[in-house]
């Protein structure tokens, strides 16, 4: 029986790795971290205030400790339990701007030519043509400045390896496994992630250190 009052009495948070919020939104406790309660205080844990985003807000830190201090001042009597990460990384989605035509246009050149000419300095540095004329000479024992049998079907392959690389046709994904371009983002949102957590938390020292 004392059991079942115990785990009556406990609150178990499991704090949220990233959220995506809109400015000048009031946050609440459901908006930033999975609650498990009894079901008379679940729904008032739920809408509990946390903080308000202000206009000038990009990214914001919520520590888990604040959100602790936070249950216990509404509820006293019962004792909190966290899993998971001990902050929320709260990101600030502001309405992204339509890209003009024209300049839309350029950026797409830049990138066009420059991965073509990317692709050709690599062919020059490892000689592709000349390994190709060879490759057609030792097939076909006859000498070709120009083996398009090879070179055709060499430059659709690039095209295809491409899109297998990259996982996408347009918007399309071929399949559900992570291309390794997406793999990479992960690795580097983490180290974006763990570098705003430490960085805020610096912050906070020096605050305090100031007063």
């Amino acid at each position: 029986m004392l059991e079942v009052n115990l785990m009556e009495k406990t609150i178990y948070i499991r704090m949220r790795n990233r959220v995506q919020v809109n400015p000048e939104e009031a946050l609440v406790l459901a908006d930033i971290a999975q609650i498990i309660a009894g079901e008379e205080i679940d729904k008032k844990l739920a809408m509990l205030p946390v903080q308000k985003v202000k206009p000038k807000d990009h990214i914001l830190i919520i520590d888990v400790m604040k959100v602790i201090k936070l249950i216990t001042a509404v509820f006293p009597d019962y004792e909190v339990q966290t899993l998971g990460p001990p902050q929320t990384i709260i990101e600030v989605i502001f309405r992204k701007k339509t890209l003009p035509i024209p300049f839309f246009i350029l950026v797409w050149l830049l990138l066009f030519f420059g991965a073509a000419l990317t692709i050709m300095n690599f062919h020059e540095d490892v000689s592709m043509q000349s390994v190709q004329e060879r490759i057609y000479t030792m097939i076909t024992g006859r000498k070709e400045e120009k083996p398009l049998l090879f070179q055709i079907p060499y430059s659709i392959g690039i095209g295809l390896g491409m899109i297998l690389f990259f996982n996408h046709v347009f918007k399309k994904r071929i399949n559900e496994e992570p291309s390794p371009l997406e793999v990479e983002m992960f690795n580097y949102q983490q180290s974006l992630d763990q570098y705003v957590v430490l960085h805020e938390n610096k912050e906070s020292v020096k605050h305090l250190d100031g007063h």
